[in-house]
């Protein structure tokens, strides 16, 4: 981490920046632990609460609004003919798009070994699950019948009519669902290490049971780490086609109709850039107030926002090439229908000052973020990000309300206007973000804090807290319940940090014990060569959650639509299998994440919430900073005295006896 320290002769400023580091000197793992639980451990800020108050009150208003529609009917809409879809699924699109960058920076960053993704990928992830939960709202309250929303789902209804699969509607349920599910297991299984690392640091006992019943016993044990880092990279291989997929899928509701501004095949591909684009500028606009009210300048720094604007300006050049595309696509196609609704419709006509806000807030904005002093001022950013924002909504509005309003019928051409109904339901689902948002910064960590960690050096211990075990005696620590008791759950010994922890584990390997553990705050590289352990077994249970999945699609799909209720759609055959394909892919990806998460609780044993380790006050640091070996008492090859002098050998120190 020393390469940030002033550029010296021969290295240039730009070449000393780029290697800015991600976390400045002298953090320590505690500094991190410290910085990250203290938003938790604390009171909440005073504005913590008129916000929650502020965003809770936004979001009861959008529900007594959805209920008044339920009531009512669409009707209180400004819906008209031949606008059949505007503000609904305008806000669903832009929410699922916001869900984007989540998924993004935690599955494909994590793939390319991006670190720089390791301080905001959290805050990411719980704004991709509030997106979600946002974006289904309208589908489910445009049906109109918000009581028959069950006929979406791939079961019969009560007259034994089954969904038709063949429909791009029904493609959406289950990309939105795959998406929402997927993103909630990448999301805990993230989570459950800092969860166990605020189990703890509780102070009291409702605390340690509420934050213990999620961490599911996690110790830091490394046969936890080997399996919980494959099951991260799985999930990761899983989500990053369905990045893909999701707003694929939701293009595909325009790309196959035949409505001139709809029918085009570069939807799939510029719908994905804009979601990404729009994702990236969310998570700006949540992390620069976030990082400034909770002080967290040392963990997410300047250049963690510089990259996520670099992302911004690239995503925003592509957008701006779709625009362009779409208008050589009309002129040169020589389509009169096309040419109409892009040069004459959108850019001149009724709503052209909707278009022409879109272009400014998504191309012409971005474009200042070429200037580095743009990208490295947070404000400015701030500034830019809620610009795109504004301009990717207008963007949703644009291709569905421009492409609906002027259809092929001149006499049915209409102007759509907004109710105070569809503005303040929309404003309603910010409320619902907006709490939910700071009810996730109150109660859980949103930084990583053991990913955070490695990107440290391993010297990276607490000065104070290294002096001290390095004082202590050298004597074996018998616990006073262990000395009345006479009973032994184990033994264990803590090491300075993670080289010291290896060697320690060399020297219980080498002696041929069996039934012991290396406890880490983090991954330690190259452990399971210094354990002797074998690979992860958690591929199989992800191949055979995939297999299981894929049949589960082709026979939910072949039975329906060939023996329980064929339908011609279209002139296709009963068994399309070709249009059966996306929910093929959307439930293989969702049995194998069913599949690699329940793999990781079974090998990884999550399931035992008591262990003799948690009793020990020094352990509890292993969460936090501390390097620990735990020997059971069962190994074959356990004997205090002999145990206590080959852990002290190994470099281990406060060897400690357990008590049951």
């Amino acid at each position: 981490m020393s390469d940030s320290a002033a550029p010296t002769a021969g290295v240039s400023l730009a070449d000393a920046q780029a290697r800015e580091p991600l976390v400045p000197d002298g953090v320590t793992y505690h500094d991190v632990t410290r910085k990250v639980c203290g938003m938790l451990d604390r009171k909440p800020p005073r504005w913590w609460l008129p916000a929650f108050l502020f965003f809770a009150a936004i979001a009861g208003m959008g529900m007594i609004l959805i209920g008044y529609q339920i009531a009512t009917g669409v009707g209180v809409w400004g819906l008209n003919n031949p606008v059949s879809w505007a503000w609904d699924i305008t806000n669903f699109v832009f929410w699922v798009g916001i869900g984007h960058a989540g998924t993004l920076i935690s599955a494909i960053l994590l793939l390319l070994r991006q670190k720089w993704r390791m301080s905001i990928n959290r805050a990411a992830e719980a704004m991709t699950i509030f997106a979600v939960v946002c974006a289904g709202i309208f589908p489910m309250i445009h049906v109109g019948r918000i009581w028959c929303v069950h006929f979406l789902a791939p079961f019969p209804n009560h007259v034994g009519i089954w969904p038709n699969f063949k429909s791009p509607l029904l493609w959406d349920v289950f990309a939105i669902s795959t998406y929402a599910i997927v993103s909630i297991l990448f999301w805990y299984v993230g989570l459950i290490p800092d969860i166990a690392t605020l189990r703890d640091r509780a102070k009291t006992k409702k605390m340690q049971i509420i934050y213990g019943l999620f961490a599911l016993g996690w110790r830091g044990g490394n046969r936890a780490w080997q399996h919980y880092d494959k099951a991260c990279l799985l999930l990761a291989g899983l989500a990053t086609p369905l990045v893909l997929s999701v707003h694929t899928v939701v293009s595909f509701d325009f790309a196959t109709s035949v409505i001139p501004g709809w029918h085009t095949t570069i939807f799939p591909p510029y719908f994905v850039a804009g979601a990404i684009f729009s994702g990236f500028a969310m998570v700006l606009t949540l992390l620069i107030p976030v990082r400034k009210l909770y002080k967290l300048e040392s963990v997410i720094t300047i250049r963690h926002l510089e990259n996520m604007a670099k992302v911004i300006l690239a995503t925003s050049c592509m957008v701006g090439l779709a625009y362009g595309t779409e208008f050589f696509v009309a002129w040169y196609s020589k389509n009169p229908y096309e040419a109409f609704v892009f040069f004459q419709s959108r850019m001149q006509g009724p709503y052209a000052w909707a278009y022409w806000t879109m272009i400014f807030c998504n191309v012409v904005v971005p474009q200042t973020l070429w200037s580095k002093t743009m990208r490295r001022s947070p404000w400015l950013l701030f500034v830019i990000a809620g610009l795109v924002n504004v301009g990717m909504w207008f963007e949703r509005f644009v291709i569905i309300v421009t492409s609906l309003a002027n259809d092929l019928l001149p006499g049915s051409w209409g102007y759509f206007s907004p109710t105070w109904v569809d503005i303040l339901t929309f404003v309603g689902t910010f409320g619902i973000f907006g709490a939910l948002y700071l009810v996730f910064l109150r109660f859980l960590p949103v930084v990583p804090m053991n990913e955070v960690k490695h990107l440290l050096p391993s010297t990276a211990v607490t000065p104070e807290e290294e002096g001290t075990a390095a004082g202590d005696s050298d004597d074996l620590i018998i616990p006073d319940a262990v000395r009345e008791s006479r009973n032994v759950a184990g033994m264990v010994a803590e090491f300075a940090d993670e080289g010291a922890l290896k060697s320690g584990a060399v020297a219980l390997r080498d002696q041929g014990y069996e039934r012991w553990d290396a406890h880490s705050p983090f991954p330690v590289h190259g452990m399971d060569k210094a354990m002797g352990i074998r690979r992860s077994t958690l591929g199989r249970w992800t191949l055979a959650g995939a297999v299981l999945g894929f049949w589960t699609a082709v026979l939910l799909t072949y039975f329906p639509s060939v023996q329980f209720y064929p339908l011609i759609v279209a002139g296709k055959p009963y068994n399309g299998w070709v249009a059966f394909i996306p929910i093929y892919f959307e439930l293989t990806v969702l049995f194998a994440a069913f599949g690699t998460v329940g793999g990781m609780f079974r090998l990884s044993r999550l399931n035992d919430w008591y262990h003799p380790t948690l009793k020990n006050d020094r352990f509890l640091r292993v969460t936090d900073d501390r390097f620990m070996i735990a020997v059971d008492e069962r190994d074959p090859k356990f004997d205090v005295k002999r145990t206590a002098v080959l852990l002290r050998e190994a470099g281990g120190r406060r060897v400690t006896l357990l008590e049951p």
